[in-house]
This record gives C-alpha cells, sequence and structure tokens, in this order.
C-alpha cells in the first residue's frame, strides 16, 4: 500500500494537478473569508471562522472529485490497471494507498488555513477571544467529511474509464449524500421523528454536530462506515475483472 500512495502522491506533485487543486482551494477561501462582504470576516462584528467550516464542504464537493477522478479511470483508459491488479498485493492495498494519497492532498490544502484561526485570533477583542474547542472540532469533522468525500470518489472512479464521467459521478454523490437527506426529511410524508432519521443518513447532520465541538461517538461510526461502505464498494468493483 505504500508504494501505491507514494506513486499516487508523486502523480499529484510531479504534475499541476496537485498545485492547482490547493490554489484553487486556497484562492476561493481566501476570497469568501476576507473579501466578499456578504462572508467577510472583516466586515462581521464577531471573529470567528464559521464561514470557513460552512463554505469548505461546498468547496469540497466539486473539488475533491476533481483530484479522486482520475485515480482509477486513468488506469481503466491506459489499461495499466490490469497491471496493477496482478501484482502482489490486494485490492484493499491499492484502493487504500490511493484512497490515503487523495487524502493527504486535501490536507495539504487545509494546512495552510490554519493561518486563519491565527488572523482571527489576534483579531479578537480581547485578541484570543475564539472557541478554541469548537474550532479543533470543526476541523476535525472536515477532515472526516473530506474523507468521505474522497471514498466516494475513488468508487465513482472505479465505475468508469473516462475522468469526466468519474467527476460528474463523484459530484452527484457527494451532493446526494451531503445535503439531500436534510432536503427528503422536509417532505410532508415524514413527521415526528421520522423526519430526524432521515436526516441522520446525511452527511451534514453529523458534521454540522461536530462543528459544535462535541466529538460524539455516532458522527464518528458514522464516517467510519461510510468510509468503510464505499471502499468496499470499489474493492469489489475491482474485483469484478476476475469473475
Amino acid at each position: 500500500m505504500y508504494a501505491i500512495f507514494i506513486k499516487e502522491i508523486n502523480a499529484f506533485f510531479s504534475s499541476l494537478i496537485g498545485y492547482i487543486v490547493i490554489g484553487i482551494f486556497l484562492v476561493l477561501m481566501g476570497l469568501v473569508m476576507w473579501v466578499f462582504p456578504d462572508y467577510s470576516v472583516i466586515d462581521g462584528n464577531y471573529a470567528t471562522l464559521d464561514t470557513l467550516f460552512s463554505m469548505a464542504p461546498l468547496i469540497f464537493l466539486f473539488l475533491i472529485p476533481a483530484v479522486t477522478m482520475r485515480t482509477f479511470a486513468e488506469e481503466n483508459q491506459t489499461g495499466t490497471i490490469e497491471l496493477l491488479v496482478t501484482r502482489p498485493i490486494s485490492d484493499w492495498q491499492i484502493v487504500g494507498g490511493k484512497f490515503l494519497a487523495c487524502l493527504t492532498l486535501v490536507v495539504f490544502a487545509l494546512l495552510p488555513t490554519v493561518l486563519y484561526y491565527v488572523t482571527v485570533y489576534l483579531l479578537g477583542a480581547p485578541p484570543g477571544n475564539l472557541d478554541s474547542g469548537g474550532i479543533l472540532g470543526s476541523y476535525i469533522g472536515l477532515l472526516f467529511l473530506a474523507a468521505a468525500f474522497v471514498a466516494i470518489g475513488v468508487f465513482a472512479s472505479s465505475l468508469s474509464n473516462n475522468q469526466i464521467v468519474a467527476f460528474l459521478l463523484a459530484a452527484f454523490l457527494c451532493f446526494f449524500v451531503y445535503l439531500a437527506f436534510d432536503f427528503l426529511s422536509r417532505l410532508p410524508v415524514f413527521f415526528g421523528k421520522t423526519d430526524d432519521i432521515v436526516q441522520a443518513f446525511g452527511i451534514e447532520y453529523h458534521y454540522n454536530s461536530m462543528s459544535r465541538g462535541v466529538l460524539d461517538s455516532r458522527d464518528l461510526i458514522y464516517f467510519l462506515s461510510l468510509i468503510a461502505v464505499f471502499m468496499a464498494a470499489t474493492v469489489l468493483s475491482l474485483g469484478r475483472r476476475r469473475w
């Protein structure tokens, strides 16, 4: 798995893909955080990072599928997938290596946002008037959300040999799992506690819970289960070539 991980990381940073992804994310977040008047921290009355944690998932809905679309689609298109699956490594190791490489790239994109925390920390009145515990919980929730999106994107890439199709499918699945259950829960057919149950199937419900700074075991189990399900589905998708 380590060899696959290093191969994928090198592929990201030996081309422009890694730099473009990190650059686009930071530029968009910088504009939203400091320039756009409706969201700017400078124009607000409070020193907070709520804008970062509310807008980052929406950017990830499109950015992470762009990162993961090539993981298996490119291998399928060039025929190198056949060489890969015949090597003395298991399908789980192949999927795990590609998953970790994509997630590492997303982590690299998030690391510079720590400067936003330092800046907002100094802008507070008095300086340091921030809920650091809530911010830490939000960062952890954002990492789990990114990991879930990466798992979905890698699965979508394994279904096609066309990177554009893989991107569109991954973006649709990420959108559906993140937002669709919240919309479905508002339908009149769900009432009482059933709307809460439907809403709990979506990522947004658990992400918002973790953003409050409380790490509930139910939220952690949800994210780990979702990641495991899509990684297992990716392994099954690879295994169909042997059937």
